[in-house]
């Protein structure tokens, strides 16, 4: 089975202009990012290559603790990009995404570990990760901690 997605731009002028993009639910203005030189309007390629990249992957952990039987009370996600400008040449490095996973009270420890395990592999189920892999250094640096216990009423 195959999924098609499309999308559709428009740019207004050179490079220092600034256009749209939509696709799907995602409907936004886009530039070049201000510390780039650009006007810094709406998103740019570096900010969606970060969300497509922390999305797929929060997606895929959340999935994937919840086929281990591993319940959270929260899964937030913090996600990092860097971007090296060296002879005027733009590479991606680097993502780190940076999970934080609280699981329900009374977890046990072997729970924890899995998690952290679970943590780690999600990178490589991603299919967005897998096709930045080679290209782009990744790697995740989970927070997983349990939830106290609540006094009974």
């Amino acid at each position: 089975m195959r999924h098609l997605f499309q999308l559709n731009a428009v740019w207004n002028g050179g490079r220092n202009s600034e256009g749209t993009i939509e696709t799907g639910n995602l409907k936004t203005e886009i530039s070049i990012p201000e510390p780039m030189g650009g006007p810094g309007t709406g998103t740019n390629p570096d900010e969606m290559l970060l969300g497509a990249a922390a999305t797929c992957y929060l997606i895929t952990l959340a999935a994937a603790l919840e086929r281990s039987g591993i319940e959270t009370e929260s899964l937030t996600l913090n996600s990092e990009g860097t971007v090296d400008v060296t002879n005027n040449i733009f590479t991606y490095e680097r993502i780190v995404h940076r999970p934080h996973i609280v699981l329900k009270a009374g977890t046990s420890e072997r729970d924890v570990e899995r998690a952290r395990l679970i943590a780690g592999k999600s990178e490589g189920a991603c299919m967005i990760s897998r096709a930045l892999s080679g290209n782009v250094g990744l790697s995740t640096e989970p927070e997983i901690e349990v939830a106290a216990a609540r006094a009974a009423q």
